[in-house]
């Protein structure tokens, strides 16, 4: 081995061999931050397979109810590999004294006064004759009859008066006007199908077989034909009540899909989707069906609209919140949904989470409850809500540091934080919901048609159901029996002004 001959050899020998270890170091450094960035991507890989393993077993084998329910000690479940073992059951002797309980008498709710009541008197068979009544028993039962379909004869005399100077004048009456021009469909039968349909959820095959139990039988497609007159008739109406509520400067907004039948895809359905606005202080609903789930549906239905959105997370509304005069609010129930997600995932931290949201929750239940105006709901939420939300938002950023990002509860994290300051700004004005549940009442309907009649025919069927959908839901939000205001509607609309059409929306004379 050669040494070097001076100093100066010794110290560039040294500064190679520090470099060599320098750059060997840093080699080492890298590939153990990859290592671990690996490990760490791993870990979120399986702790999200672990979760939509479990959410798959839930969907499979639990209940799909949003109701937490504790789970109880030693309870078994499908896939417990082993028999749980019972404990040896203990007796011992005892002796006591049983009281006899007294039986309450069941006491029975009193009648509605307002159905109609058909007596019956029943006489005893061996009355003395010297006897005189004194008072009576009655008994009320309700009691059914099956639908009646009958026929209404409309009978209009005609009357000559002879004259000898011209031809005799024939005077008769002005038949009513139908909603079907010729038809042999009155209103209350029109009311009855889409009644039955859009609000009980009864295909028409299943109305036919209702009405040829009566001896009444139509075809479907002349039902089909029915109710796309009737459409006609409700749209003037519909775009009335778009225009009222496109007038507010609050809204909620949400979408719900629905299966479509066209002829480019035989065989299958195309997804379609209803959007809908709802306005929670004139409690006016409207759905807008539109082909896709892109921005284009409320970029157009919402393009005059100015004021406060209320929405979920969805992307389909950042253009709308791109303006400068619509602002957005946030939905506190998207957010809980996410904690109740992790605390099936069994995250204990979830249920920390979920109690934050009950106190808030709690709050919105005793305003609710007892009447609140806007006014005083505003200054209770200031009061009560303002600090528990400041120290959820203290909890959420402290938990998201030691949160695996991709883990169930850390999407939970992300979402809430992400939206934060949406979720935050019902406590601004009292006007505003904690969240969209309103609206989410109103597309519930659909989806249990979804269930029954399973998709729409067309395009323009489903254009036609967002606009019976509307009417139905707005009836619905206002305490309205869908039945007697359509029949109503039906009967008035084909004498009805035009420029009065908003007149006859469903509790009209309460806006």
């Amino acid at each position: 081995m050669q040494f070097p001959e001076n100093i100066t050899d010794y110290k560039a020998a040294y500064e190679a061999l520090l470099g060599y270890h320098q750059v060997a170091l840093g080699q080492i450094s890298e590939k153990l931050e990859a290592s671990i960035k690996e490990n760490r991507e791993l870990a979120g890989r399986l702790e999200l397979l672990m979760r939509q393993y479990s959410e798959l077993q839930r969907q499979l084998f639990g209940s799909k109810s949003e109701r937490r329910v504790p789970q109880l000690e030693n309870q078994p479940t499908l896939f417990d590999l082993e028999e749980p073992k019972q404990p040896e059951p203990q007796t011992e002797e005892v002796s006591y004294t049983r009281h006899k309980k007294e039986k309450k008498q069941p006491v029975r709710s009193s009648l509605p006064a307002h159905l109609p009541r058909k007596t019956e008197v029943i006489e005893p068979s061996d009355i003395p004759e010297d006897a005189v009544k004194i008072g009576e028993e009655v008994t009320e039962v309700l009691e059914y009859t099956p639908s009646e379909v009958y026929v209404r004869r409309i009978v209009r005399p005609k009357y000559a008066s002879p004259r000898t100077d011209a031809e005799a004048q024939i005077s008769i009456a002005s038949l009513p006007s139908l909603p079907i021009e010729k038809g042999s469909a009155g209103a209350s039968l029109l009311a009855y199908l889409i009644a039955s349909k859009y609000v009980d959820h009864l295909p028409f095959y299943r109305l036919n077989k209702i009405l040829a139990r009566s001896g009444v039988k139509i075809p479907e497609p002349t039902i089909g034909g029915w109710v796309k007159k009737c459409c006609q008739w409700m749209e003037p109406l519909y775009e009335a009540i778009n225009n009222q509520l496109l007038s507010q400067n609050y809204l909620m907004a949400d979408e719900t899909g629905i299966p479509v039948l066209t002829q480019d895809k035989p065989g299958a359905t195309h997804k379609g989707y209803f959007w809908v606005y709802y306005s929670p202080e004139l409690k006016l609903v409207m759905f807008d069906y539109r082909e896709g789930r892109d921005q284009s549906g409320p970029n157009e239905v919402l393009k005059s609209f100015k004021g406060d959105l209320q929405v979920d997370g969805y992307a389909g509304y950042n253009e709308v919140f791109r303006r400068s005069d619509v602002r957005a609010l946030g939905c506190m129930a998207h957010a809980r949904r996410k904690f109740e997600r992790a605390e099936k995932s069994g995250d204990p931290r979830a249920t920390t989470a979920l109690k934050y949201f009950s106190a808030l929750y709690a709050i919105e239940r005793s305003a609710r409850e007892g009447e609140y105006s806007a006014e005083e709901r505003y200054a209770l939420r200031q009061e009560e809500a303002v600090p528990r939300l400041k120290e959820l938002e203290t909890w959420l950023k402290k938990e998201a540091e030691t949160t695996l990002p991709r883990s169930a509860m850390g999407e939970a994290i992300s979402y809430t934080l992400n939206f934060w300051s949406r979720l935050l700004r019902y406590v601004e004005d009292g006007r505003f919901e904690i969240d969209n549940n309103l609206i989410e009442n109103s597309i519930r309907p659909v989806a249990l048609g979804r269930k029954n009649y399973m998709f729409a025919g067309s395009h323009e069927g489903a254009k036609r159901s967002a606009i019976i959908y509307t009417l139905m839901g707005t009836c619905k939000m206002r305490g309205i029996d869908p039945f007697t205001w359509l029949n109503d509607y039906l009967t008035k609309v084909p004498d009805w002004p035009a420029n009065r059409i908003a007149e006859l929306a469903p509790g009209a004379d309460t806006n």
